[in-house]
């Protein structure tokens, strides 16, 4: 546990957590979502749009009995290895000590994502992608149980996300070599605490999953963009992420373009209604016509809603959107850049957005 203090200056405990480089990371305010909860009264909780599962993780570790819910298969291997994996680090440090000393070979993985020339544009060196064709096809060997096949295959991912040739996300490469892909891949046992609570994982439709009861429900819905002339591409996570899919089904997909995505990542499969940058027949938009009939439909006594300057909503909407479903209990606004968070001031525009990305916490008390 990491110790803080809030803004009055009592102590604050943040859980640890891990997660890969990731665009709708929550790693910088989950001392202000711990904050938020702290006091209330909480036994359940759900994490809707889970991700890399920082906040599931800490839910978790403060004794709430988590779901972590995501569309994404990593997402799903993350929230099982750090919320269902139970087996001392005893039982996984052998594997890694042999997945470690394998000789890599040139196999599907380096054919399509491995580079050898120093103009790099690719997302990895041939020295780590062939590691990565040697390593994957081992993990596959050993046959093991779900669980503890998942805290392997996390260790993989951050292995090779500590040595990757990007910004982020896979959408694009570096035109150069980044210092950080020089490295070797090295498995590394993923940081578990032990579990004692009673967690779920799954990967099901956020408005089948939120019908469920929770105490505590965080939602944190993929923004899309404001920008009209954005493609779907850049603001798909499917898109963003499609190597860590390919890794854990390790199903060597059709790929297309020069960022070698997968098939069904193009934009015409599968899209995201939260992504959505179009408006509706009325003239609204309508990712935020999901937003709002996601929080009509969430069975809670508690919503914690975390929601970007950069994404379609304006404070109007929100404003309309919370109030119209129950209390307000508290929000808050974090800037990245000041690493500061003030009270929240109800105007119809965004405060303090000029060019800067803040972040917002909204905590709803459902009627």
């Amino acid at each position: 546990m990491d110790v803080q203090h809030d803004l009055f200056g009592n102590v604050l405990t943040v859980p640890e957590t891990e997660g890969i480089k990731y665009t709708g990371s929550k790693l910088k305010i989950l001392p202000y979502i711990i904050e938020m909860v702290d006091r209330l009264e909480v036994k359940s909780a759900l994490d809707a749009f889970s991700g890399t599962t920082r906040v599931a993780q800490a839910f978790s570790q403060i004794g709430y009995n988590t779901t972590a819910n995501d569309i994404s298969v990593w997402s799903e291997v993350f929230g099982t290895c750090y919320l269902l994996s139970k087996k001392p680090d005893s039982f996984y440090l052998p594997y890694l000590e042999e997945l470690n000393a394998l000789q890599g070979y040139k196999g599907w993985f380096s054919e399509n994502y491995g580079g050898e020339d120093e103009d790099g544009k690719m997302p990895f060196q041939m020295k780590n992608t062939m590691r990565l064709d040697a390593i994957r096809d081992k993990i596959e060997e050993y046959h093991l149980q779900w669980e503890d096949k998942c805290v392997l295959l996390t260790s993989l991912i951050y292995a090779m996300d500590a040595v990757d040739n990007t910004l982020g996300h896979y959408a694009a490469y570096l035109s150069g070599w980044s210092p950080r892909s020089y490295n070797d891949i090295v498995l590394k046992l993923p940081k578990r605490h032990r579990v004692t609570t009673n967690n779920k994982v799954v990967m099901g439709d956020v408005f089948d999953v939120v019908k469920e009861y929770h105490d505590l429900v965080y939602l944190d819905p993929p923004y899309g963009s404001n920008n009209e002339k954005m493609p779907p591409s850049r603001v798909r996570y499917a898109a963003y992420y499609h190597i860590w899919k390919t890794i854990i089904l390790n199903d060597k997909p059709r790929v297309f373009g020069k960022a070698k995505r997968r098939e069904d990542t193009r934009d015409t499969v599968s899209p995201s209604v939260f992504e959505e940058y179009k408006k509706n027949e009325q003239g609204n938009f309508i990712a935020m016509q999901a937003i709002k009939k996601l929080i009509e439909q969430t069975n809670a006594h508690y919503i914690l809603l975390s929601y970007g300057s950069g994404g379609r909503a304006t404070k109007e909407e929100l404003n309309d959107i919370l109030h119209s479903n129950g209390k307000v209990v508290a929000a808050q606004e974090i800037n990245y850049k000041k690493n500061v968070m003030s009270n929240m001031r109800w105007t119809n525009e965004w405060i303090n957005s000029d060019g800067k990305y803040i972040e917002y916490l909204f905590l709803l008390e459902k009627n």
